[in-house]
């Protein structure tokens, strides 16, 4: 399988640089690489912007986000769990999507989008993760079957950024399965090769 014509773009995780969140989001991300397609992670520092205002582009973080969000061919979003719900940050985030409404391709269109949430419960990760995958639907985004639910009171991530919990982990690399596998199959260029 040649995934190299593929970026998947990965959006989330807090103010607070090496949250639950981002660990779980790069560790999304470092699944994709390892199927060969490429990744830029956007997180903590780079998500710190203006409340949205339509069409307001002076904002050079702003104006990267949108742009990648544009040429993306895939997405993974991570959102901590914040009162049953995505939190403001990856919610303004994504309300920057609506800059992309007059685009060839609107929102998040034809698009698959990973989408994962983290809280120091199920329960929390739970709600988030329902809230955030109605927020793909409303952008037009195809979110993958499966999405995940960190627990980060009981699941942990190693120096390298491995998930220590196997279940958590086999979760992270089905949804890095299919985003891959879907972006790749609308992405000029790519070939899967036959099994022999």
């Amino acid at each position: 399988m040649t995934l190299d014509h593929v970026t998947i773009v990965g959006i989330g995780g807090s103010t607070r640089p090496g949250s639950s969140t981002e660990q779980a989001l790069r560790a999304a991300l470092k699944e994709i690489e390892r199927l060969g397609a490429r990744t830029v992670c956007l997180s903590g520092h780079d998500l710190d912007l203006p409340h949205y205002t339509p069409d307001d582009t002076g904002h050079p973080r702003r104006r990267r986000l949108v742009d990648l969000m544009a040429s993306a061919d895939g997405l993974v979003i991570a959102t901590p769990a914040y009162h049953g719900g995505m939190s403001g940050l990856v919610k303004n985030a994504l309300d920057h999507a609506e800059d992309l409404r007059r685009r060839p391709q609107p929102y998040f269109s034809a698009r698959p989008v990973g989408c994962l949430a983290t809280a120091y419960g199920a329960q929390g990760a739970a709600s988030a993760l329902a809230s955030l995958r109605a927020t793909v639907h409303a952008l037009r985004g195809w979110p993958t079957p499966l999405g995940v639910a960190v627990d980060s009171s009981r699941v942990r991530f190693g120096p390298a950024g491995a998930c220590q919990d196997p279940h958590t982990q086999s979760h992270l690399e089905i949804m890095a399965r299919h985003i891959t596998e879907f972006a790749g199959v609308r992405v000029p260029g790519y070939r899967q090769e036959k099994a022999s």
